[in-house]
């Protein structure tokens, strides 16, 4: 686990970590997709040393190879689908924050097969819901702020299994762990990630974008983000009806808002973060 400066994160073209830091991945994320914050407020500052602890010990548990841990049943090293980031970020709040009911799941029955481990994997957006409700119970004050994907990218990723500049690339679509998370991105129309959507934008209180013209960054909208009660409710109730129209395949125009998307979009969403993206102008 590795400490990466946000304007690092999302903006750098150049990694401070490694020359073989991942650029689209360790560093400049835009570049390559976009990306929501969760801001959280009130957090009191031994919570949020706490994980940083644990991080520290996970990263003593690798270099010495250390196995069945109280928070991972295997050795310790990275895996998509068995220890990925949803799952060690899950267990920095679980184990060292005082998050005993947060669920952190793990394989453990025939987890060498991927299937069965794919049902179980810890999905990042999933846990993001998750530390939402536990936030919430604590009283912290939430919201969210959704950066844009840079669409002028040529790069290629040298390891990548295609040769795709990243502008061509799909806009990752949010996934929860739901009864369609094996389909292709940006085909997602079930209740599970329908909400994770509507929920985000709900909470959205900035859009932030980079300028083509002036090569800044710059506040595209700005709104009065709702209360993570009513913000809850009112994703579920919509989450509800436009997966039930969707299942219908009829056109329809959605009754909730997703974070990202075209104010004017119907049917189906594709890839909800596609649509309005197509106004931003490209940095050579």
């Amino acid at each position: 686990m590795l400490r990466i400066p946000k304007k690092e994160y999302l903006f750098r073209t150049i990694s401070s970590l490694s020359d073989e830091a991942s650029f689209g991945l360790d560093f400049g994320e835009i570049y390559k997709r976009s990306v929501v914050s969760i801001r959280v407020y009130g957090v009191p500052a031994s919570e949020k040393e706490a994980p940083t602890t644990f991080f520290q010990r996970l990263n003593d548990d690798y270099h010495n190879r250390e196995r069945d841990t109280d928070y991972h049943d295997d050795e310790i090293r990275y895996d998509y689908l068995r220890l990925n980031c949803a799952k060690t970020i899950g267990a920095g709040f679980k184990y060292s924050a005082g998050y005993r009911d947060l669920d952190v799941s793990s394989a453990k029955i025939l987890s060498r097969r991927r299937v069965v481990a794919a049902a179980n994997a810890n999905i990042p957006t999933e846990m993001a819901l998750r530390l939402l409700d536990e936030w919430h119970a604590r009283g912290y004050g939430l919201d969210a702020v959704l950066y844009r994907k840079y669409e002028g990218s040529t790069y290629v990723d040298p390891h990548g299994e295609e040769e795709v500049a990243f502008k061509d690339l799909p806009n990752r679509f949010p996934s929860v762990l739901s009864r369609d998370f094996l389909k292709e991105q940006g085909e997602y129309e079930d209740v599970d990630n329908l909400f994770a959507m509507c929920l985000l934008y709900n909470l959205a209180k900035y859009s932030v974008r980079v300028n083509g013209e002036t090569k800044l960054l710059e506040i595209e909208r700005s709104k009065t983000p709702m209360a993570y009660p009513e913000a809850a409710e009112l994703a579920s109730q919509s989450a509800e009806s436009d997966s039930e129209n969707f299942a219908k395949k009829i056109h329809f125009r959605p009754s909730g808002r997703r974070i990202g998307e075209d104010t004017e979009t119907t049917g189906s969403p594709g890839n909800a973060f596609d649509h309005y993206l197509k106004t931003v102008k490209a940095v050579p």
